[in-house]
C-alpha cells in the first residue's frame, strides 16, 4: 500500500499500474470506521486496483462548523484499510486547491434543500472535490454509503449530466449493535448523548412499522415523529421529510416507497440517517 500526497505523483502511479486492470474509488474524509472499511471491501471485491482518498475537504464546511477540529489520524486510517487498498491519496488542501482556485461544480435542485438548507454551500463542495477526484483518478467505480443518501443522489446526477465515465455505486449504511449509524461524527457524543443519538434509528423503525401498519400519508408519518422525538430531552429536530429517493421531491402519500431523510442534533452535535419505507407485499 502506498500513500500519496501530490496529484502528479498520483497520476504516474496509476498510468503505471493501471493497465487491463479495473480501478475502484473510495473517497473519504478520513476518521475511518467500519463504514469506510465495507466500501473499501467491496472496492476489493470488485477491482484489481483500490484507491481510497483521504482529504478532509474546506470547501463543504461553513464557517461555524467542525473543519479546525474534524479528527485527523492518517495513521490509524492507513493501518484500518492495510490489506484492501493499494493507494492511500491524502492531499494537503493548499495543493489540491491552489490559491488562484475558483471553478466549482454545483448540482442544482439536488443540492438546495435538506442538508444543503442547513449547511450552505455544502453540496457545491462535495460535487467540486469528487469531480476533482474522478478527474485525476479516473475510476471505473466509486463507491459512497447511502448514510449519505442526499450526497449519493447529487453525485450520481452530477455524473449523469456531465457524461461522466463512472459507475457510481452506493452501499448499505452500516450500523452499530444498537443501530446508530456509524458516523466519524459520533465521537463528538458524550454517554448521555450517545444513548440520545438512539433517537434516530427508533424514529426510522417507528416510521416503518406504521408505513406497514396501512399508514399512507407522509405528514402524519412525520408528525408522529416529531412527537417521539420530543421526548428526547437532548434531541432538536434540524429536519424530517419523506421524499422520492431519485428525485428528492417531497411526497405527500407514500404509493410504493418512500425515503425518509432525518437531521438531528444531539446536544451541538448534528446527525444525519435515513431509510426507505417500503410497503409491506400483500400475501
Amino acid at each position: 500500500m502506498k500513500l500519496i500526497t501530490k496529484l502528479p505523483d498520483l497520476r504516474r502511479e496509476l498510468s503505471r499500474n493501471r493497465k487491463g486492470k479495473r480501478v475502484g474509488f473510495v473517497p473519504t474524509m478520513g476518521a475511518l470506521h467500519a463504514g469506510h472499511l465495507s466500501l473499501a471491501r467491496r472496492a476489493a471485491k470488485d477491482n484489481d486496483l483500490v484507491v481510497l482518498s483521504i482529504f478532509v475537504n474546506p470547501l463543504q464546511f461553513g464557517p461555524q462548523e467542525d473543519f479546525s477540529v474534524y479528527p485527523r489520524d492518517l495513521k490509524k486510517d492507513m493501518r484500518l484499510v492495510k490489506g484492501c487498498v493499494q493507494i492511500v491519496f491524502a492531499p494537503q488542501a493548499r495543493d489540491f486547491y491552489p490559491f488562484d482556485f475558483c471553478t466549482f461544480v454545483e448540482v442544482r435542485g439536488l443540492s438546495g434543500e435538506f442538508c444543503g438548507r442547513s449547511r450552505p454551500g455544502h453540496f457545491t463542495g462535495v460535487a467540486t472535490v469528487v469531480a476533482k477526484l474522478f478527474n485525476a483518478i479516473q475510476p471505473d467505480t466509486a463507491y459512497f454509503g447511502q448514510k449519505d443518501a442526499q450526497q449519493a443522489v447529487v453525485i450520481q446526477k452530477m455524473v449523469k449530466d456531465l457524461d461522466m465515465p463512472v459507475r457510481v455505486q452506493v452501499m448499505p449504511t452500516v450500523r452499530e449493535k444498537d443501530g446508530l449509524a456509524m458516523s466519524s461524527r459520533n465521537a463528538y457524543l458524550s454517554l448521555q448523548e450517545r444513548r440520545d443519538a438512539l433517537v434516530l434509528y427508533q424514529s426510522l423503525k417507528s416510521a416503518q412499522r406504521m408505513v406497514f401498519s396501512g399508514l399512507r400519508e407522509t405528514q402524519k408519518i412525520l408528525g408522529a415523529l416529531e412527537d417521539f422525538i420530543a421526548h428526547t430531552s437532548g434531541a432538536r429536530i434540524d429536519y424530517m421529510s419523506i421524499v422520492d429517493k431519485k428525485t428528492l421531491q417531497p411526497l405527500k402519500v407514500i404509493e410504493k416507497e418512500g425515503l425518509l431523510l432525518l437531521a438531528v442534533f444531539i446536544g451541538k452535535t448534528r446527525l444525519i440517517d435515513n431509510a426507505v419505507l417500503k410497503i409491506a407485499r400483500s400475501r
